[in-house]
């Protein structure tokens, strides 16, 4: 027999592994000692000292100076459990079709004309949860559009305070006591006799607290004994009271009582303007995505006629070789150039594929559905002005990221008055009115009884209560404070990025529009220099380097144009997003959807509408539709 110790535990797959590890040969035998004398006293226990002990634990039960405590069960994780993925895994989609890749034949695949207002609107209806761009995918935000319903439950919840609530209690009582008295037969002797009282008690409240702080109660009850000490063996004491505690210093006043409400009605708002700048972020990634799948078709355009231009060129060299007109040092360089073109032209087809797949993301489409996407609106050349000024106070006033920074201090104040209230010494008044009656059979067999009225009793005081330092409440007070300072300088940082975020916008528009004349001139000069290069080379007049040059030249003139016209109206879109009109600008407006549900009454009572979701309208028309791929517009041929 040999006898391990375990020695580490490893979690490889979704098992586990105990590595064992062989003991020396002392060690073994003193185990083996320890297991066999383990052995001999479970055998003694269960067969003799189990039975003695259960009797003694009855017996100890008995005896009331004994309480004796029993663990019934051991809920300890001696192991590492989990639940299997297919326990916990709940909603599956099947896998659409596989992605085109530069390997795959795109030859059965359709073409869909895309105009950029259709792609914002298929964008919007897919907008359950939002998504931002990034790169070349799209992300989660976190934000979804039943996050502001879901907010506004806090403001029910927080008014709950102020609600009615009504309570009830029932309960029978039996009370024996033991005790000795002189036996009568035998004034020497004792006798042991015990009395029983018992009854029912039953009792109903009613209380409310209003926004001042106070609170009204209202108790109505009745206690029935019997057995009662006196002349009323049996009696009922029914009683009627009337109460309300008022805090005048601590808890006092509507603005302390009611600040809950408002920090959850601006939490509130707080989450619709997170939602609408979510929803701002996603047209923005919308038309950016649009306009990048725009320049990488463009650019793939380009890189396939520098491949034909390349290939024109090699197979002209390539006969004459054949024709032993030039050596195989005249093939090499047209041989070069055209593997290089064709390596680009995998690149650019790569990258629309690319971007074309991002788009899709952002729309909430499939990877993959048998369909090319082909944007069909053309891009804008009009160069646009700007009033800096009226930028600046629009961005202040509409950006959801600064009115959310405007909220955060409207909450913080109210927090602030919150403390400022606690801060002070509890000082309450109280008032109670209560009305007692009594009812019960006497001794000779005749009822008594007298009503509510016939004796009251009130009460009127004050209670104070003050730590002595006021520690805690003066250091929250001075938390709160701090945060004011803190929110307000976060606010100037914001107006500060805000403004700067803005000049930046504005320098790349006049710099994107800039670009685009200059490269629109540059493809020009390039184009020509391209015709007069391939004429030179037939006809022997340069070498095949200038000719390389001049197709390189075009084709790069031709991306920088599309690249910069491109960037130019993601620009556009990125200013009334920093302005926080992009929405206003496109003409979507938020729909409130509503549910039924439970309301306050209970399920026996008819559901309650309650919001649900805000759903993004349907975006306008606000670009052209050309009916032809966009890259179109910049006159390929």
């Amino acid at each position: 027999m040999e006898i391990f110790r375990y020695q580490s535990r490893t979690i490889e797959a979704g098992r586990v592994f105990i590595r064992k590890t062989q003991l020396p040969a002392m060690k073994r035998r003193l185990l083996l000692r320890e297991a066999t004398l383990r052995r001999v006293a479970a055998f003694i226990w269960h067969h003799t000292f189990q039975k003695c002990a259960l009797c003694l634990i009855a017996a100890l039960v008995q005896q009331s100076s004994v309480s004796v405590m029993a663990q019934l069960s051991v809920d300890e994780q001696h192991r590492i459990a989990w639940h299997s993925e297919t326990d916990v895994v709940r909603f599956r989609r099947p896998p659409g079709a596989a992605p085109v890749t530069v390997l795959s034949d795109s030859a059965y695949l359709t073409e869909r004309l895309l105009p950029l207002d259709e792609a914002i609107r298929i964008a919007l209806q897919h907008s359950e949860v939002i998504r931002v761009l990034a790169g070349t995918s799209a992300n989660s935000s976190g934000r979804t559009i039943y996050d502001t319903a879901v907010s506004t439950t806090a403001i029910d919840q927080t008014v709950s305070r102020f609600d009615p609530v009504f309570s009830a209690n029932s309960s029978w009582r039996k009370t024996e006591t033991s005790g000795a008295r002189v036996d009568p037969g035998d004034p020497l002797a004792a006798l042991i006799a015990g009395t029983q009282i018992g009854g029912h008690d039953v009792s109903a409240k009613l209380s409310q607290t209003n926004r001042l702080g106070g609170v009204g109660n209202l108790a109505v009850g009745n206690s029935w004994s019997y057995n009662r000490p006196g002349v009323l063996p049996r009696a009922n004491e029914p009683s009627l009271e009337l109460s309300y505690t008022q805090p005048l210093l601590a808890g006092w006043g509507r603005d302390a009582n009611e600040a809950p409400i408002v920090i959850a009605g601006y939490e509130r708002d707080r989450s619709y303007f997170q939602f609408k700048d979510s929803m701002q972020e996603l047209i923005r990634g919308v038309i950016t995505a649009y306009w990048s799948l725009v320049e990488a078709r463009t650019q793939l355009w380009a890189r396939e006629k520098q491949v034909e231009q390349a290939k024109a060129a090699f197979d002209r060299v390539e006969a004459q070789f054949r024709a032993k007109l030039v050596d195989i040092g005249d093939v090499a360089q047209p041989k070069l150039a055209y593997a290089n073109f064709r390596a680009n032209l995998v690149t650019a087809k790569g990258n629309v594929i690319q971007r074309e797949a991002a788009l899709r993301n952002m729309l909430g489409l499939p990877p993959e559905d048998g369909e090319r996407l082909v944007p069909s609106t053309p891009p804008t050349r009009d160069k646009l002005g700007f009033d800096w000024a009226e930028l600046v106070n629009t961005a202040q006033n509409r950006r959801p990221d600064l009115i959310e920074l405007n909220l955060v201090l409207l909450a913080d104040e109210q927090r602030l008055i919150q403390a400022n209230n606690q801060s002070r010494p509890s000082f309450d008044a109280i008032a109670i009115q209560r009305w007692n009656g009594l009812s019960g059979r006497m001794l000779n067999g005749g009822t008594l009884s007298s009503g509510l009225d016939d004796n009251p009793s009130w009460t009127l005081g004050v209670n104070f209560e003050v730590p002595l330092s006021l520690r805690n409440a003066r250091a929250t007070v001075r938390s709160r404070e701090l945060l004011i300072a803190r929110d307000r300088a976060n606010i100037r940082q914001g107006l500060h990025a805000t403004e700067h975020t803005l000049a930046t916008t504005v320098r790349n528009l006049d710099q994107f529009y800039a670009q685009y004349e200059a490269f629109r001139e540059t493809r020009e000069a390039a184009r020509l220099n391209l015709r007069v290069q391939f004429a030179e080379e037939r006809a022997d007049r340069v070498i095949f380097l200038n000719v390389l040059q001049a197709i390189t030249d075009w084709g790069n003139s031709v991306s920088s144009e599309a690249s910069a016209l491109t960037q130019y109206n993601s620009a556009l879109a990125s200013l009334e997003r920093e302005t926080g009109t992009i929405l206003d600008t496109h003409g979507v407006v938020f729909t409130e959807e509503r549910f039924a549900a439970i309301g306050p009454a209970g399920k026996h009572f008819e559901l309650d509408c309650y919001p649900k979701s805000l759903q993004p309208s349907s975006s306008k028309d606000r670009y052209e539709n050309s009916g032809k791929a966009s890259e179109e517009a910049f006159g390929l041929e």
